[in-house]
């Protein structure tokens, strides 16, 4: 593992980065291989920072690529406390904007969201548990949600910029799998 550095330049042009998480799908399906090979615990406090550092520098209130291409899951708490900030009842705000599935599972009914104006939430203060905590790099387990974070990375910049980095630190050789695999951290 190379010694944590400043991170490099942040890609921020969302054009540029789905060409670039295009042309790298392999290179990211090799990476997912090496990440599972290293000891998770330092994985994750690997991405912890590079995420504190990252998201300090994209503003995600100017980009909004979350709010326009996701399904929002949203739990019995969110809907009570963004119907409050709208001042309905709650049973109006679900009978409007939710969609509940068989198992009591219950979804924004749109996408892009019913509350995006703009980048950004119309009803930013009261915004569900999902949207306040996506990208979830925050949590542990990185190795365990690589797959879905990856889903993401062509859309989001934070992921985006936190697997590039994490690739670079990691020492990952995007060329050479087998090399790549003996820059496995140990402890």
């Amino acid at each position: 593992m190379r010694k944590a550095s400043i991170i490099r330049l942040i890609e921020q042009n969302r054009v540029l980065i789905a060409e670039l998480a295009e042309a790298r799908q392999a290179e990211n399906d090799r990476f997912r291989s090496f990440v599972n090979r290293q000891e998770a615990a330092q994985v994750d406090e690997i991405v912890f920072r590079l995420n504190q550092e990252v998201s300090a520098k994209v503003d995600c209130t100017q980009c909004g690529a979350c709010c326009r291409q996701l399904m929002i899951n949203i739990t019995d708490f969110d809907a009570q406390r963004m119907s409050n900030h709208l001042h309905q009842d709650n049973a109006d705000f679900k009978a409007r904007y939710v969609e509940e599935g068989s198992s009591g599972m219950m979804i924004m009914n749109t996408i892009p969201c019913h509350f995006l104006s703009g980048n950004i939430c119309s009803a930013y203060e009261a915004r569900f548990t999902e949207c306040r905590e996506f990208p979830d790099l925050h949590k542990a387990n990185f190795k365990g949600r690589l797959f879905a974070t990856l889903i993401h990375y062509a859309m989001c910049p934070i992921i985006f910029n936190v697997v590039e980095e994490l690739k670079h630190e990691m020492g990952f050789i995007p060329e050479e799998e087998d090399t790549a695999s003996q820059h496995i951290i140990s402890k």
